[in-house]
């Protein structure tokens, strides 16, 4: 009983937790500070999400833990969270809040959630994966379009 409690244990916290792989041309770090930086050709995969940028901020606090991800340049994008949901797409900026599991896209933004085929384009978007909630905001000239691909109804 106790050797299956243990391993229940393991097989549970081997699904929680999972491998975070950085590439990039060029990695500086200050530990003291709490900050890592990626430059140039910035692959980050994680289960499996995966995020492209020509770079990367990395910020965490004491415990060395991740408290915050900020991407630029060109970022593009493939997430999936908890419930299902797949979203893949491109924006110039990414902020990424882990603990809240919340990401917040600006600048020519364009979100496409695949599952259910549904598109947001516009210059700030916000995405909370947990809560299931998104939020849109277009640019001065240009509004925010979405996009619904619907089935009709057979006659």
């Amino acid at each position: 009983m106790k050797f299956l409690i243990f391993l229940t244990c393991i097989v549970t916290s081997s699904l929680l937790s999972q491998e975070l792989k950085i590439k990039a041309n060029l990695f500086n770090t200050d530990e003291k500070a709490g900050i890592s930086v990626f430059e140039g050709d910035v692959n980050i995969i994680k289960g499996a999400d995966e995020l492209n940028a020509t770079k990367v901020t990395i910020y965490t606090d004491d415990k060395h833990q991740p408290t915050k991800f900020t991407a630029s340049g060109d970022v593009s994008f493939f997430i999936q969270t908890q419930k299902g949901a797949t979203y893949k797409g491109k924006a110039q900026k990414v902020i990424y809040i882990p603990q809240a599991k919340e990401y917040h896209f600006f600048k020519n933004v364009h979100l496409e959630q695949v599952n259910d085929k549904k598109e947001i384009i516009g210059e700030e978007v916000v995405l909370k994966t947990i809560e299931g909630k998104a939020y849109a905001k277009g640019a001065k000239k240009d509004p925010v379009i979405m996009i619904f691909k619907m089935k009709e109804k057979e006659e």
